[in-house]
């Protein structure tokens, strides 16, 4: 791979990023707003006058509308020309995803087809089985699925029971076993199955954890009922099972016993499609709090008139706008990495599959930030309609149940959490993340009042120095627990609650850190647009997350650090989280006139 000019998976915890670099929402060209104008005209007039019948599983009714998304080309916008494909670049298939995201069962149907679905044959397949599945993939007339937890093995998926035997003639593997939770499994035609590779008769020697390409009507495999669930009822879900299942050789998915290089590396596009996928929901649900708010009466005046509603109005679009620049802002850098990855010669397929992986932890962060940011804005919505949001008359309470489950699949948000935090240290370790020079400095400045030679000029000055000192306070704690891990005085794999603490921290950064760009963006080439209301966001933001930032970092060092060195750390933290008081109050008021003025996501 070519040198490049910005930065690595993690580095933005040491290096700084320039606004002007960094693609924004509105930085979207003319043909990506005809294809988000497409999108959304499509859900609009082909999946929502048809939620209560998907909401029912009418059968055939999901497959015919993704079939019909697929005759407008969008089920290989990311595959290659070659096989049928659009190839079209990252940030718009994330644009793409982003306008499926309102679109409830649907959204999670589309994205099993077009990620966890079709990705592990594009990555792993042969030639031969690319051609096979892929094309008809595309064009919907092959519906797909992916088969990886099972009742004993969820977030632990590599200790899965199914087993796979090769016949004593070398021609098949015997499957059996089960697998629950299959999306799409209904009407899916293809089934991308995990096993354990076992017995006699093993290839080479080799066994373990493998993947493998199922066909639906092969004799021995069957499906269970059409789960019960809490929400996203219109999706398919139902367990599979396998019994004696002959599948032939050449359906083996890539090699014996790398089986979890496959669940890992698609995971990573998983997580990232649900995250901006939850990015589109959180926007239209904005829309519809700041609709009704103007609408709902009480006390002889519209609800909206209301202090109390104007914050959650302003805390919704908050959020919402901090979510939405961390995945274009990842989808930037993936799309920037496979850009690179095929100018050095690197095929289509392995160009992506090494993209993802480089940003296996910025997959995580968006899929954590995403699903509990449209969990905060659905609960607020459900308290802004009130009992209308409890009733299932309306459309709320279907969208409340629906969102729960982003926290749970692709990895629970408590395993993600895990992988941002185990990551890093891992870069730290291979020396692919340099730690050691930023934490030197700080402790230098701690201890010496030796203050780095950066400094910020402008009107965003203080902000720029704020988003450095919340890196300042991660390395601070994160470096004294590696060296207490590595002398042996802590183990972190049992101290998990210290894990989900950095993790907090680091996606804090993430987030502060890429809010920050954009608006300075906005600020030096946008002047038609309200800056007013962006600073608004931005310094309440900060000014939150900061207090968050206090009380992570304070609550981590309780935990392991000796009580007579407690307080250095404690003021080190403080000096480190301190930004000028900002008037909350005005700045979310100022934000809900927005809001409510346009009756809808400002942004």
């Amino acid at each position: 791979m070519a040198a490049n000019t910005f930065l690595k998976g993690g580095e933005f915890l040491v290096k700084s990023s320039d606004h002007r670099d960094l693609f924004i929402p509105e930085d979207f060209n003319e043909e990506q707003l005809m294809i988000r104008d497409t999108v959304r005209s499509f859900v609009e007039q082909e999946v929502v006058p048809f939620t209560d019948r998907i909401e029912k599983l009418e059968e055939g009714l999901i497959p015919s509308i993704l079939e019909k998304f697929a005759e407008l080309g969008f089920l290989g916008t990311h595959m290659p020309e070659s096989l049928g494909g659009g190839d079209l670049d990252f940030i718009t298939n994330t644009l793409i995803g982003d306008e499926i995201g309102p679109s409830g069962s649907f959204t999670v149907t589309y994205n099993a087809q077009t990620g966890i679905g079709m990705l592990p044959i594009l990555y792993y397949g042969t030639e031969a089985q690319k051609e096979k599945y892929l094309p008809k993939m595309i064009t919907g007339e092959l519906k797909a699925s992916y088969c990886l937890t099972e009742p004993s093995s969820g977030s632990d998926a590599l200790a899965a029971k199914s087993t796979a035997e090769l016949n004593e003639a070398g021609t098949h593997y015997i499957l059996n076993g089960q697998k629950m939770w299959i999306t799409n499994a209904g009407f899916a035609d293809v089934f991308t199955v995990f096993a354990q590779v076992t017995g006699k008769h093993l290839p080479d020697g080799k066994s373990g954890f493998t993947g493998f390409i199922l066909e639906k009507g092969m004799p021995g495999f069957t499906l269970g009922a059409e789960e019960k669930k809490l929400g996203i009822k219109g999706s398919s879900t139902r367990q599979i099972y396998m019994e004696n299942v002959q599948v032939p050789v050449e359906n083996l998915l890539g090699e014996v016993g790398k089986g979890h290089l496959i669940a890992f590396n698609v995971l990573n596009i998983g997580r990232f499609k649900l995250g901006a996928s939850c990015l589109g929901g959180f926007k239209k649900l904005v829309e519809t709090s700041a609709v009704y708010a103007t609408e709902r009466e009480q006390f002889q005046q519209p609800i909206a008139s209301f202090g109390a509603i104007k914050y959650k109005l302003a805390e919704q679009a908050i959020r919402s706008f901090v979510a939405e620049t961390a995945v274009y802002r990842s989808a930037q850098l993936i799309q920037q990495a496979e850009e690179q990855y095929k100018a050095s010669g690197m095929e289509f397929a392995q160009s992506k599959l090494e993209g993802a992986k480089e940003y296996a932890l910025e997959c995580s962060i968006i899929k954590v930030i995403g699903s509990e940011t449209l969990d905060y804005v659905v609960d607020e919505t459900v308290q802004i309609f009130g009992g209308m949001g409890y009733s299932e008359e309306g459309h709320i309470a279907r969208a409340y149940r629906d969102s729960r489950i982003n926290r749970i699949f692709e990895g629970t948000n408590e395993i993600n959490r895990m992988v941002i935090l185990s990551t890093i240290l891992k870069l730290a370790m291979k020396g692919e993340l340099d730690l050691l020079t930023p934490g030197m400095a700080v402790q230098n400045e701690l201890m010496n009042g030796v203050v780095p030679d950066v400094t910020y000029s402008g009107p965003y000055a203080g902000e720029q120095q704020i988003v450095d000192n919340f890196k300042k306070v991660l390395i601070m704690i994160l470096g004294t627990a590696a060296q207490e891990a590595m002398s042996g005085k802590l183990d972190l794999k049992e101290e998990q609650e210290i894990l989900m603490n950095l993790s907090d921290i680091i996606m804090d950064i993430f987030n502060a850190e890429g809010a920050l760009m954009r608006v300075m963006k906005v600020a030096e080439n946008y002047p038609q647009k309200p800056i007013e209301l962006y600073d608004a966001v931005l310094r309440t933001y900060l000014h939150d997350t900061a207090s968050n930032i206090l009380k992570y970092g304070t609550d981590a060092i309780a935990s392991f650090i000796a009580p007579e060195i407690q307080p250095a750390f404690l003021s080190g933290i403080r000096k480190f989280t301190k930004y000028p008081l900002q008037n909350v109050k005005e700045n979310r008021r100022k934000i809900a006139a927005y809001v409510l003025e346009n009756k809808r996501y400002p942004f």
